[in-house]
């Protein structure tokens, strides 16, 4: 069944003597990651050493003639190796404009060049997309942008789609990495390398069938040990040499850590990530390493563990429910608004920020802090992180940096001296005013779902009283009840009396302002019955009614909809202008104040 099994790096995937290409099949979905997804796989390779592993892709090997172009059709690691062909692109373009490259650097250019196309055919590009929303004409439109491709017709609106805000980010991206470098070639060097060196199991099955058994498969077999895991196994092991006997009852108190943290694994990794570059300073004479990622993980809590194995546990069991409030697992004892507070950091994504509180909840008395000092330290963050999100600066690689240097800053500071410092600090971190409204008045809910539904809520939530209070994060299973509604629709095909409202019957043209407008924050509002309006006309979404006689439109008592209810009809222009008040409202509430309240 499996025809080969082996685990290459990037530069030997794209070797560029090699004929291989890899075509994605016409049946597999359309290119679907965003930037979240972007900026972990280059976070990951930017963060960890050389040889990172990314994962696995699963080929079908049909070809028969050793001397052709050998097709390789990717069954599996298509949002992966797409993702990887756009960052080397993108690392083309800025390395290509660098001035004065030498010979040798030139023939790194080339290379680099041919792990895109084929050398011997260099109109044969080496990864053919699938088809769907132009994934491949768009992808061969980048590949033709940056001069690797020649003649490619741009589709329309191809600016508006996943594969070229791909590529966009990543040039962007790089050209931070750059930023205050004395020699930007050698760090482009630096970056290359470090995609060239990442690793990927290539595994090659001979048809279809073995491709689907072997998805089966893999997909049955046990979960491999995780880093957490290991340093469950090495602590109790340890803690058994020095206390023969004690196994179950060392075992139970590992398990109040992981009963704190959840079962999920990512907020279990998070945690021990976060401990270490959040106290880093104290742990330095038993650990020297810099900062904490997933690949050094291991590394570091061995060596806490052998020096002081139950000093270590004793501190993971306070730690964790510490974290456990962070992250709003657990209520803050007495404590409702901080409580409040830190869900909604949680639901705007705030997490880079739970190391700094980790030391904020273990030092407060040496800090001096009370607990109004810890709610005006929260409602800062929860503006840091909207503006953050919004404009994805400071870049998400540096943010732990950013925290760990607040962290190692106050730790001489008292009181009001700690608020104010991180205010300070992080405020000049931040995206301007300028980049903010640019963010908040783009395609918001493409960009960010999370920060496009937090600000959402957020405004609607500041008009509600006692008497009109809905739980708008209610969740009915793993979906919301409360979701966000496209006012104008955000499917492929317009529906006819759409076209002829927002176009004037020109179906072109509603189509470009479907790529242009509707994810604005001026078309998005908050329904609690989404499914129920959908592609309905304008009409219909504002006066809906189910059949137990509930208001489902637009006249469902949200401020949000009260300028809706009053309208007869949509337009871009009336979506740009509730765009512009939306926008207003939102900066005006997420304001960067450095102030502390009278205590």
């Amino acid at each position: 069944m499996i025809k080969s099994v082996y685990n290459y790096p990037v530069s030997t995937l794209l070797d560029i003597e090699s004929d291989v290409i890899y075509v994605i099949p016409r049946y597999q979905r359309e290119y679907t990651w965003s930037r979240i997804q972007w900026d972990a796989l280059l976070d990951d390779l930017l963060d960890n050493e050389l040889h990172y592993f990314l994962g696995s892709i699963i080929c079908i090997n049909q070809s028969q003639d050793a001397l052709a172009v050998q097709e390789l059709e990717l069954v599996d690691g298509q949002q992966r190796m797409t993702t990887v062909s756009i960052l080397l692109a993108a690392i083309y373009d800025v390395f290509s404009k660098q001035p004065n490259l030498v010979m040798d650097q030139q023939m790194e250019l080339y290379n680099l060049r041919h792990k895109l196309i084929l050398k011997k055919m260099p109109n044969q590009p080496r990864l053919v997309p699938q088809v769907q929303n132009n994934n491949q004409q768009d992808y061969f439109s980048v590949l033709d942008s940056i001069g690797i491709l020649q003649d490619i017709e741009m589709a329309a609106h191809a600016g508006n789609r996943r594969v070229f805000k791909a590529y966009r980010h990543f040039h962007s991206r790089i050209n931070q990495y750059l930023e205050h470098s004395d020699n930007p070639i050698i760090k482009l060097q630096e970056l290359l390398e470090k995609v060239n060196t990442a690793t990927l199991v290539k595994i090659e099955v001979a048809s279809t069938s073995d491709a689907y058994t072997l998805f089966e498969s893999l997909n049955n077999r046990g979960v491999p040990l995780t880093a957490i895991d290991l340093i469950k196994n090495k602590l109790l092991a340890v803690l058994e040499s020095q206390d023969k006997g004690s196994i179950d009852k060392q075992y139970n108190r590992w398990k109040k850590v992981i009963d704190a943290l959840g079962d999920d694994y990512t907020v279990q990794e998070r945690f021990f990530r976060q401990y270490y570059n959040a106290f880093k300073s104290s742990l330095k004479q038993i650990v020297s390493v810099p900062v904490a990622t997933k690949s050094n993980l291991i590394k570091i809590y061995e060596k806490l563990i052998t020096q002081d194995a139950e000093g270590f546990l004793q501190t993971m069991i306070r730690m964790s429910e510490y974290y456990a409030q962070i992250v709003s697992y657990r209520a803050v004892p007495n404590q409702p608004k901080l409580s409040s507070l830190l869900l909604s950091l949680d639901r705007i994504q705030g997490r880079p920020a739970y190391l700094l509180l980790l030391v904020l909840f273990e030092c407060k008395a040496d800090l001096k802090l009370q607990d109004i000092h810890l709610e005006q330290t929260v409602e800062f963050l929860i503006s840091y992180f909207v503006r953050r999100n919004a404009t994805d600066l400071p870049p998400t690689r540096d943010l732990t940096r950013i925290f760990m240097d607040v962290v190692e800053s106050i730790m001489t500071l008292k009181g009001d001296e700690v608020v104010k410092h991180i205010q300070t600090r992080l405020k000049a971190e931040s995206a301007s005013d300028e980049q903010f409204e640019k963010s908040l008045k783009g395609p918001i809910y493409e960009d960010n779902k999370a920060v496009c539904r937090f600000v959402l809520c957020a405004l609607e939530e500041s008009r509600m009283t006692r008497e009109t209070q809905v739980d708008l994060w209610a969740l009915k299973g793993k979906k919301y009840v409360w979701t966000i509604e496209h006012i104008f629709p955000q499917g492929d095909n317009i529906p006819i009396d759409w076209v002829e409202m927002i176009a004037d019957g020109d179906t072109e043209l509603a189509e470009e302002y479907r790529q242009a407008y509707v994810h604005c924050l001026g078309n998005l509002t908050i329904s609690g019955y989404n499914s129920a309006l959908g592609n309905k006309s304008f009409e219909d979404k504002k006066n809906r009614v189910d059949k137990q006689g509930r208001k489902v439109g637009y006249n469902n008592g949200l401020y949000l909809n009260e300028s809706l209810i009053e309208q007869d009809s949509w337009s871009v222009q009336k979506i740009a202008d509730r765009t512009d008040r939306l926008v207003a409202e939102i900066m005006e509430k997420y304001l960067l104040t450095v102030s502390i309240a009278s205590i």
